[in-house]
């Protein structure tokens, strides 16, 4: 009942007339990203984040995550219709959706699709709402050394997960990491690794690094391509409803993808990606028919889409309550939320509740939104992709330009944002994931002042760390996650090797 009142009165702020624009706005810009090819939630998101800057916290927020879902829909309007999926979470939807299109059925994609999101958001959203006291409650428990380790879980989880190679993980979270030490020493007020640059004094600034990995690094990447675009004829869209027969099994689907994706949203580490992927094994293991999986059965649709939504919002919940981010993604929001003043965690709720819960009433007034944007104006949408590639990627980098410019009307900002997104073009290349280098820069200076802290009570012994309940669990599954992975990753190196050997 307590979390419910507090629901209530978050209504009152999200439904005021200001707060329903920019969560209008966030689901408009938000789709269009996921339509654009080679852009994502992730660099959208960091794209944004400058035209939130003289805004209030609470409408930059709302702008921000809705911006966030709507690109998770967004994606799969191109995966239907032209088989090109606008963010990784929608590749795998091309597999039937496109095969759907291609039947002249569309409309019935995308309409399933729109209303999974709904519900998996939804239900994701009613998740947070009784889940976020009780967790909140938990954390607030924790000192720094809990802290501390409970950052090292969600650090391994990211690099356990993030690309092939746990080895190019750790390297990508070590750069992080030595990224987010530039400045002054937060103790001592001595600089650090600023080689005498002036503007290195105040650090290495979260946009210009976000915007340039994400950005120009994918601008440099999608210019190999041939990204024309033109949409095909299966393209037009007619009846937005599954048929009579496939609403049973679309329901059941949704609920699958509903439940898989609130789980996964929960742990830290996974992305939007898994979700989709893993519900499509699901559904093809439930099918009475999995051969036909490919040939455009509607479920296949239904179930990823309705995963990565379900997914997007209930990832908040780590956020808010243990100021964990999840994905790179989350991990941008974190970055926004530091910069607007606001620490994530479980002081947020008993600081900024009325910021807290109007946010999370926004995620219910967004999905509606998206639901009432996406079904009448798919074939909108789809006009843009009428647009050369080459054309759109000349107005993505005036608008990173700009971006970097006025976050201090600094040259300096832009020159970081573009050496950073020839890195992340090289990083690419080699299959170096940037998630563990985001994250570190974000979670590094809040795991110093949590070791820091940590030290000066325990008057320098490490031994805080495990002589604490919590704090040492938390560093056993940490050292398991990572355990796990190497001993996952070590035995197809050794395969790998063999092979090479015997050619």
């Amino acid at each position: 009942m307590e979390a419910l009142q507090h629901l209530l009165m978050g209504f009152v702020t999200a439904m005021s007339p200001m707060n329903l624009l920019f969560a209008t706005i966030g689901c408009v810009l938000g789709t269009l990203i996921g339509v654009l090819p080679g852009l994502g939630p992730a660099a959208g998101t960091a794209l944004l984040i400058p035209i939130t800057f003289r805004l209030d916290p609470t409408a930059a927020i709302i702008m921000l995550a809705a911006i966030y879902y709507g690109a998770m829909y967004g994606g799969t309007i191109t995966s239907v219709l032209i088989n090109v999926p606008g963010e990784a979470a929608s590749v795998v939807t091309c597999l039937d959706g496109y095969q759907m299109a291609k039947q002249g059925r569309a409309g019935a994609a995308l309409g399933v699709a729109a209303i999974g999101s709904f519900v998996g958001g939804t239900v994701a959203t009613f998740g947070l709402v009784l889940v976020a006291l009780p967790l909140t409650r938990f954390a607030l428990k924790f000192g720094s050394p809990e802290y501390f380790s409970l950052l090292l879980v969600g650090l391994s989880l990211v690099m356990g997960l993030a690309g092939k190679s746990l080895a190019k993980a750790l390297v990508m979270g070590i750069l992080g990491l030595v990224f987010s030490f530039v400045g002054v020493d937060p103790v001592e007020g001595a600089p650090r690794f600023t080689f005498g640059i002036a503007p290195l004094m105040d650090g290495i600034r979260f946009v210009p690094v976000v915007m340039g990995f994400f950005g120009i690094g994918e601008i440099l990447m999608n210019a190999e391509k041939s990204l024309g675009g033109v949409m095909a004829d299966s393209g037009k869209v007619s009846s937005f409803f599954p048929r009579r027969d496939e609403w049973w099994i679309s329901v059941k689907s949704i609920i699958r993808g509903t439940a898989l994706g609130f789980f996964l949203g929960l742990i830290p580490g996974t992305n939007s990606a898994v979700a989709s992927f893993m519900s499509y094994s699901i559904e093809r293991k439930f099918s009475k028919h999995p051969e036909k999986f490919g040939t455009g059965m509607i479920e296949a649709v239904a179930a990823p889409e309705t995963a990565n939504n379900a997914y997007a919002n209930a990832a908040l919940i780590p956020l808010f309550t243990l100021g964990l981010p999840g994905s790179p993604t989350i991990a941008i929001l974190m970055g926004a939320l530091i910069m607007n003043g606001l620490t994530p965690g479980p002081l947020l709720f008993s600081q900024h509740a009325g910021f807290v819960w109007a946010v999370i009433a926004s995620l219910y007034i967004g999905n509606v939104i998206l639901l009432i944007l996406n079904l009448p104006l798919v074939g909108w949408w789809a006009k843009l992709l009428r647009i050369p590639y080459n054309i759109l990627m000349v107005f993505i980098l005036v608008f990173c330009i700009i971006g970097a410019y006025s976050l201090n009307n600094s040259l300096f900002d832009i020159g970081m944002m573009i050496a950073c997104g020839v890195l992340g073009y090289f990083f690419k290349k080699l299959d170096f994931p940037l998630a563990p280098a985001i994250l570190t820069l974000i979670l590094g200076p809040l795991m110093e002042q949590s070791l820091r802290e940590s030290l000066s009570v325990s008057q320098g012994d490490y031994s805080i760390f495990v002589t604490r309940p919590i704090s040492l669990f938390f560093l056993v599954v940490a050292a398991g996650i990572l355990a796990t992975s190497a001993w996952q990753a070590w035995p197809s190196a050794v395969r790998d090797e063999s092979k090479e050997a015997e050619v």
